[in-house]
């Protein structure tokens, strides 16, 4: 049995806690709190620790999922939970009023652990706010030289975060997707 982790972090209702209640395999771990500052604004409730679940792969393999908090004051919890980790999956929330700079803040609070790993990059709410598209965040990587993966997806729907997991697998072992 082989046992991975990794990551799921972005801004605040970027659909983290989602992501992982819609692939976990077992009930996931949560620590929702009342949101108390702004974010309450945006939602009821905000993680403050982490998201956990188990996504079961072919054979006895496992990853385990673990959800940062979006909120920068919890930022020490961001180190704490990548330790371990394979990779990354960034979630972006596309109705905010600056997506790429919260790609790109997210991209930079994680820069180490990246450079050691990869990351994928899921874009969520683009039924709500259709711009930027998909060819726009593509875009912002054209001369960078690097090759990140970046999909439109529905963190509610189990296929959709699927696919985020699984290229961030095959970007790091195409033989961990088997």
């Amino acid at each position: 049995m082989n046992n991975h982790k990794i990551i799921f972090t972005g801004p605040v209702g970027a659909g983290k806690t989602t992501a992982i209640t819609s692939i976990s395999d077992i009930s996931p771990v949560l620590t929702d709190e009342a949101a108390s500052d702004m974010t309450k604004n945006r939602k009821d409730a905000t993680t403050v620790a982490m998201d956990y679940g188990v996504m079961n792969l072919d054979g006895s393999d496992r990853i385990h999922l673990y959800g940062t908090p979006g909120q920068e004051r919890f930022n020490f919890m961001w180190d704490i939970l990548s330790e371990g980790g394979i990779g990354l999956v960034l979630l972006v929330n596309n109705s905010r009023p600056d997506p790429f700079q919260d790609m790109r803040f997210f991209l930079n609070a994680f820069d180490l652990f990246i450079d050691q790993t990869n990351v994928v990059i899921g874009v969520t709410r683009m039924d709500e706010c259709i711009n930027p598209t998909i060819t726009d965040y593509h875009q912002q990587f054209k001369h960078s030289g690097k090759k990140i993966p970046i999909f439109e997806v529905d963190a509610r729907e189990r296929q959709d975060v699927s696919l985020l997991v699984e290229a961030l697998l095959y970007s790091l072992d195409p033989e961990l997707v088997g």
